[in-house]
């Protein structure tokens, strides 16, 4: 009896950690299909620059980029095949060890069916109850025979349960293999295509490096829009936050610290919302990759030459609509010129910024929700259909980094 309260212990124990496995096997496959989607941006962004032939800066970031997500779709593919395999592994051990208890359990069962048939006859059970020496001991052995009975038929089920378990692992371990196999099929197939673009993206760096003078030149007038587009926000964010302390300045003149309570119950919660959702905000887009990171980076093409960006650059593919990341208050509408228009939202105590619009969905005041098309990006014909969106946030008067806020995938 023990023995079998041992196998069902086994048995469920299998049931629980089988599925733990798979699903770790099933994020990675959400989170491979999740990467498949970006390169597929990426490769149709890249597609839409090849009307002009030449190599251009913004060819390569595209390429770069899609370089990325292919490493990073390989290593994910890498997880993957490991997992399969350890899975595998698994399954395989589990089937050994049931199969070990199947043959135990037959062996009891046939041991069991022996001794009934031995003592099968009624003369023979009688006769063991009446040899007891007491009436208590007469009744312990009436007890026996019911559960041996009752023992003999759980054996049954038991063996029947093993036996169908050992089944199951062996469909799952079968499923996995021809799951791994698909998966090194698919990884070898990027990986052609990752040396590729590598192989391209060294001859288009060589071209680039040609055109020094002319990048140089283009860097220059870029970095010159883009201060000037970050000057008007600055001074828009400066002037809003100015704004606000005044007001609450103005409603209690008692508080010296006024300045610090400035939200209202509503907006509070919108930004202790916005705070606890780090990490898993939708991007501003619905489709697209970051080409231009935040901060201070080395150019893509010369060394010596540092960016400082105060945002991100998000290009996408034509006609793409920038969206709000969380729900919050239009606060300003502008147009800077050279850089089309630009909108910023409040929530609470946070505030985003998306620039390089070319046409609006809002207007200051309006309140939005999470998602919420704010307007289109501007796609410029005459510089390989580039469609890309400035996008910025800030806690307070501090500019943060974007992309540890925005969702993985």
């Amino acid at each position: 009896m023990k023995r079998y309260y041992l196998y069902t212990v086994i048995f469920f124990v299998s049931l629980v950690v089988f599925p733990l496995s798979a699903q770790s096997i099933k994020q990675l496959q959400n989170e491979r299909k999740a990467i498949q989607q970006k390169v597929q941006t990426t490769n149709k962004i890249l597609s839409e620059t090849q009307k002009n032939q030449k190599s251009s800066l913004n060819k390569l970031n595209i390429l770069s980029a899609t370089i990325q997500e292919q490493k990073t779709l390989i290593s994910t593919m890498n997880r993957e095949i490991n997992e399969l395999d350890e899975e595998i592994r698994d399954l395989n051990m589990q089937r050994t060890e049931l199969e070990k208890q199947l043959e135990t359990l037959k062996a009891d069962y046939a041991r069991m069916i022996q001794e009934a048939y031995i003592n099968r006859s009624f003369y023979n059970k009688m006769m063991f109850l009446f040899s007891a020496q007491s009436f208590d001991q007469s009744f312990r052995r009436l007890r026996y025979l019911q559960e041996y009975s009752s023992y003999r038929k759980e054996q049954v089920k038991e063996i029947e349960r093993v036996t169908a378990e050992i089944d199951e692992r062996s469909k799952a371990a079968e499923q996995h293999r021809l799951a791994k196999l698909s998966v090194v099929q698919e990884k070898e197939q990027e990986s052609r295509k990752l040396a590729q673009n590598q192989q391209t993206e060294r001859k288009m760096l060589n071209d680039l490096k040609k055109k020094e003078k002319t990048l140089r030149a283009e860097l220059k007038k870029q970095q010159q829009k883009a201060a000037e587009l970050n000057k008007k926000i600055d001074k828009m964010v400066a002037d809003q936050i100015k704004k606000e302390q005044d007001k609450a300045n103005k409603n209690a003149p008692q508080t010296p610290a006024a300045s610090i309570n400035t939200l209202t119950k509503e907006e509070k919660l919108i930004s202790g919302n916005f705070e606890s959702n780090k990490g898993r905000l939708p991007w501003p887009v619905e489709r697209g990759v970051i080409v231009g990171k935040y901060g201070v980076h080395k150019h893509s093409v010369f060394n010596t030459v540092t960016v400082n960006n105060q945002g991100i650059y998000i290009q996408s593919p034509a006609n793409t609509e920038a969206r709000a990341i969380f729900e919050g208050e239009v606060t300003s509408c502008f147009l800077v010129p050279g850089n089309n228009w630009t909108v910023i939202v409040k929530h609470g105590n946070y505030r985003t910024v998306y620039a390089n619009l070319t046409q609006m969905y809002v207007k200051e005041g309006d309140k939005i929700k999470t998602k919420q098309r704010i307007g289109k990006i501007y796609t410029d014909d005459d510089n390989e259909n580039k469609t890309e969106l400035y996008f910025q946030l800030w806690k307070g008067k501090e500019k943060l980094n974007p992309e540890p806020w925005i969702a993985k995938s």
